[in-house]
């Protein structure tokens, strides 16, 4: 399956980039895919694809774009993992939640696109998943070790939402993961799966900490999330 790359619009003036990929009956819920660090890399599309693949009309958006158009970076290099942290500490997280509201809108817009549209995001872009339940109107959302969680506590939670945790993420400390699993109980629109063991981006296929069993189990987790809240 092969993606194309479409041009979605700024609330605030200018255009960005977001990699399409749509399954073979050309119709299906949305989901938006949101990027790691490393831009809308190979990995990023090849993640799209499967929600493709799955039945989804999937988008996964450029959000580097105010800084860099076009990243697309791995981790498999020291001056790569420099870069992507450069980008990181560079990010203007209002501005990208308003880009993600921008891709969902646009998603949603698309021929083909149900009126059902859901988030899922990857390290940074879990916590931009979570922002996503709280700050737009995205149907579902899912955050795979989403980073620096606890400093949105206070906000209301309007989405059914799905978090991955693992247990032993070097960018999510033990107090930060009590706090978060405090702060969160008792809300029956958030589940929170912890992955024993496992270290930051578990899922990301040829990571250093890659573990295909927890992917698994968090992939079905995930479709199954999307199949209640997106049909």
């Amino acid at each position: 399956m092969t993606g194309k790359e479409i041009t979605i619009k700024a609330a605030d003036g200018g255009e960005f980039m977001g990699y399409l990929a749509t399954p073979e009956t050309d119709s299906g819920p949305g989901v938006v895919v949101i990027q790691e660090i490393f831009g809308v890399n190979d990995v990023m599309r090849e993640i799209t694809d499967s929600y493709a693949k799955a039945g989804y009309m999937a988008l996964c958006p450029d959000l580097f774009w105010r800084q860099e158009p076009g990243i697309q970076l791995t981790d498999q290099s020291e001056e790569e993992w420099a870069r992507a942290f450069e980008l990181f500490n560079g990010f203007d997280l209002d501005k990208g939640v308003q880009d993600l509201d921008s891709t969902i809108e646009t998603l949603r817009g698309l021929e083909g696109c149900s009126d059902k549209v859901g988030t899922v995001g990857f390290c940074l872009g879990g916590r931009l998943a979570y922002l996503t339940a709280t700050r737009t109107n995205a149907d579902a959302a899912v955050g795979y070790y989403g980073v620096m969680l606890t400093e949105h506590l206070n906000e209301t939670i309007n989405a059914p939402l799905v978090l991955h945790v693992a247990t032993e993420d070097d960018f999510m400390p033990k107090e930060q993961q009590d706090e978060l699993q405090a702060g969160l109980a008792g809300n029956d629109k958030v589940v929170i799966y912890v992955y024993e063991g496992q270290g930051h981006a578990f899922a990301r296929a040829g990571g250093e900490h890659y573990d295909q069993a927890s992917a698994d189990a968090a992939g079905e987790r995930t479709l199954d999330h999307f199949r209640v809240h997106l049909g």
